[in-house]
């Protein structure tokens, strides 16, 4: 049995390896590319595919791999945007991801997001820089007794409402599928509107749906609290960026924590010169502010999560090539 992977970095080699020698029966290789038209023949003569990619996935490039002989797709990461789910189908693809590599990374970035903001470290940070050392008049809030947000509340947003609670938040949560454990607390609210409404601090984490795309509109902002924390490790389409921008420069958001932007693939994971070639002019507008704080797409990136992505991934491949039921299936019959 033969697997090939795309967009492999030099993290994930490492585990890669010991996933080789944990099955010495399979032959894998693999590229730090990432899966065109062109680089789509590297898989010619393999069985499946394991993938991780920022860009779209094109008709074109999964057409060669159908014609190929392979049927058989996995992906290391959570989100599924990049795939048109009737190419799969047209192509007769089986799908996997890695939807649980690790919950409490996101969430313990996401809880770091909001107590650097309200602990207001990058102004600290710029004082330090300027060999100022005093307190005044740069005072922090605490997240205890603050009303917190959150918008979906699946594998990562529960473990985000239990951290929050621990704190001694009150958390208000909106979803379309509760929890039952947290339903039980009676936190849930009925409509996305009252979350935005009632929240000190608003937390994002759902998936990137074709009818969530801007979710967090110019109106959303609207009706939020003046002055409220906005966190986003989601995904960045949840957010139209222009009414953030336009939110941050009113007062009306008092601090952003953003993991991810709409248009990150044009900035992360790159090295500039210097900070003024990034031409991006949204990145431009964010950057620099003393209440933003920008990571890029980390979030989920620790040991733990890049392990279970490589072991996850291919134990799904695998288990499909055996005609076995993977742990992680993907819905491919709706879009």
């Amino acid at each position: 049995m033969k697997i090939f992977l795309y967009g492999v970095r030099p993290d994930e080699a490492v585990y890669l390896k010991e996933w080789e020698n944990a099955n010495p029966d399979v032959e894998i290789d693999y590229t730090n590319k990432i899966v065109t038209e062109e680089t789509v023949d590297l898989a010619k003569g393999y069985n499946g595919v394991v993938m991780l990619q920022t860009q779209p996935y094109t008709r074109l490039a999964l057409q060669k791999l159908h014609d190929f002989g392979i049927s058989k797709i996995s992906v290391r990461n959570v989100g599924l945007d990049g795939f048109d789910f009737k190419d799969l189908r047209d192509f007769g693809f089986s799908l996997t991801s890695v939807p649980v590599y690790s919950p409490n990374a996101i969430a313990e970035h996401t809880t770091s997001l909001m107590l650097r903001l309200l602990r207001r470290v990058p102004e600290f940070d710029e004082k330090f820089n300027n060999a100022d050392f005093r307190w005044f008049p740069t005072i922090g809030e605490e997240i205890n007794g603050k009303t917190v947000g959150i918008v979906g509340t699946g594998h990562i947003g529960s473990v985000v409402a239990r951290l929050m609670l621990a704190f001694g938040a009150k958390v208000v949560a909106y979803d379309i599928k509760p929890d039952p454990y947290l339903e039980n607390l009676g936190i849930y609210v009925d409509s996305l509107d009252k979350v935005l409404e009632k929240a000190d601090i608003i937390t994002l984490h759902t998936p990137l749906a074709k009818r969530d795309v801007h979710m967090i509109d110019k109106a959303a902002f609207a009706k939020m609290k003046d002055g409220v924390i906005f966190i986003n490790a989601a995904r960045g389409g949840l957010v139209d960026t222009d009414a953030l921008i336009e939110a941050l420069d009113s007062g009306k958001v008092g601090g952003a924590g953003l993991d991810v932007l709409e248009s990150e693939n044009d900035v992360f994971q790159k090295k500039f010169d210097k900070i003024e070639d990034v031409k991006d002019p949204q990145f431009q507008a964010l950057l620099n502010r003393k209440n933003v704080i920008i990571t890029p797409h980390t979030a989920f990136y620790t040991t733990t999560a890049v392990h279970n992505m490589v072991f996850d991934s291919l134990n799904d491949n695998l288990k499909m090539l055996n005609n076995q039921t993977p742990k992680f299936p993907v819905d491919i019959s709706e879009d």
